[in-house]
């Protein structure tokens, strides 16, 4: 990107903001909310914070991974998205503390585990 058209750190954040409300409507109109906690410019890095119904709700992991891979592609200054919900500092990386904390990983229809006790899908 040239001197010429580079954004100021407050339209950037503008940016960073209509992004998210163009993008995933869904997170207000099911209670939720996004907000920029933290831009380094210089890195490209940014990290926004998921609240409200967020937090808990079961498909946030797949919004942060929306997030994620959307932003990137549509903001020239952003190159990494780490993304937090009130769950135990979930991270769009799925590193620590992913889907929620607790050391829990998703489980699906079908898949056991040796310590799996819970009950069978009926499909």
């Amino acid at each position: 990107m040239s001197v010429e058209t580079e954004r100021s750190e407050d339209e950037l954040r503008e940016a960073i903001s209509n992004f998210l409300r163009r993008n995933f409507p869904q997170i207000q109109m099911h209670g939720g909310s996004a907000a920029i906690q933290g831009l380094d410019r210089e890195s490209g890095e940014v990290t926004v914070a998921l609240g409200g119904a967020c937090s808990g709700c079961g498909i946030s992991p797949m919004t942060i991974q929306a997030i994620k891979s959307r932003m990137v592609k549509e903001i020239p200054e952003i190159n990494k998205v780490h993304a937090e919900t009130g769950m135990g500092g979930m991270d769009a990386d799925m590193g620590e503390g992913g889907f929620g904390g607790g050391g829990m990983s998703p489980s699906f229809p079908g898949e056991t585990t040796e310590d799996d006790e819970g009950p069978q899908a009926p499909f």
